[in-house]
């Protein structure tokens, strides 16, 4: 079958093959992904992984078989799939806690094989494929009639963005919120925000173009950060002067955790969702943290999938998520290379491959 892989060299491959599902296992036909920069990272190394590994890892699709004990999935079911293959016994799951299982972390190569060796499947999902087996955890039952296209992106962009602002930041009515980065996840925390029902969205990004797309997605404020030479300062003319109590951070750059975190009011948090080199270090003034400030990690929007990914979904039916304009296009899997130019270009919201 058909799939992505990187070899060292981005390869769109026709000998990728996958195994059939074992105990707790489902095999997904997958139908869309969407392209992430995590995606991106692995290729320009930020995420140093093993090789060859089939990318992708925020897909939707529909199972076409299953393993031995599998118990609320079967074929035919439409899926969005998740990266988090938790293991539904341990401390942290037990207490409602699915990003703290330690069993979700892990690096697997016993399902893809590449031309009759074994491949690794990037962060559990591999859906860069055209049909990849996960733990049956990873397999979140949605309604037939939500468009795929759209679904693909709760995986990881919205599960991600409003999963920080929802359980992570828990954003309350009336709270002031900065967005540092407007692409996919930047995206979902505005929308989160704007359920929430958060005071001022203010949204950050040194691309203007993003600005309409911000705005539509429920941002009150837009500062473009390459025109101006002092963007905290651009923030607090705002009519912000004491900061916000909420700061999300989206990028992944010292620099901008840095700012986000000095523009935080007394008792704000800043909860960082963008992915730096592994060994990158931000800075701050101590002395500033003893206002009740907080600096918040935060593991695919704390999420519980089989909880938040319905809720996500009955949002978008409901008309209150918008999920249809995240997608800016959609391209077969030879045009992996034009996606990643669009989307380094900026003149994407979210890049999706059609793979059936």
């Amino acid at each position: 079958m058909r799939g992505i892989v990187w070899t060292g060299e981005l390869e769109v491959r026709d000998d990728v093959a996958v195994r059939a599902p074992g105990p707790r296992e489902v095999a997904v036909r997958v139908h869309r992904a969407g392209l992430c920069h995590s995606d991106v990272s692995v290729v320009n190394g930020t995420i140093p992984f093993p090789t060859p590994v089939v990318m992708g890892h925020e897909g939707a699709g529909v199972v076409e078989e299953v393993g031995p004990a599998v118990s609320h999935v079967e074929p035919g079911d439409h899926v969005v799939l998740t990266t988090l293959g938790n293991c539904g016994r341990c401390a942290a799951c037990d207490r409602g806690e699915p990003t703290h299982c330690r069993a979700s972390l892990g690096v697997r190569a016993d399902r893809f094989t590449l031309d009759g060796a074994p491949a690794y499947q990037f962060a559990n999902a591999g859906v860069f494929a055209e049909r990849t087996v996960v733990h049956e955890s990873q397999a979140v039952v949605i309604d037939p009639d939500v468009p795929l296209d759209a679904a693909c992106l709760i995986g990881c962009a919205v599960l991600t963005g409003a999963g920080a602002v929802l359980n992570r930041a828990r954003v309350r009515p009336g709270d002031t919120v900065l967005v540092v980065g407007a692409g996919g996840i930047g995206q979902s925390v505005v929308q989160a925000a704007r359920i929430a029902a958060a005071g001022r969205i203010v949204v950050v990004d040194a691309n203007p173009a993003k600005e309409e797309t911000a705005r539509r997605f429920g941002a009150t404020d837009f500062v473009d950060a390459s025109a101006v030479a002092d963007v905290p300062a651009a923030v607090r003319d705002l009519g912000l002067p004491d900061g916000v109590d909420h700061a999300f951070e989206c990028v992944g750059h010292p620099s901008l955790i840095r700012q986000a975190v000095d523009l935080l009011a007394w008792g704000g948090t800043c909860v960082l969702l963008g992915v730096p080199p592994r060994d990158a270090e931000a800075a701050f003034q101590v002395a500033s943290l003893y206002q009740n400030k907080s600096i918040l990690g935060c593991r695919y929007g704390a999420a519980r999938p089989q909880h938040d990914i319905p809720l996500l979904v009955g949002l978008y039916r409901a008309g209150r998520f918008d999920l249809d304009a995240m997608v800016s296009r959609v391209y077969d899997l030879a045009g992996i290379g034009a996606a990643i130019d669009d989307l380094a270009g900026g003149r994407l919201n979210r890049g999706v491959l059609a793979l059936a």
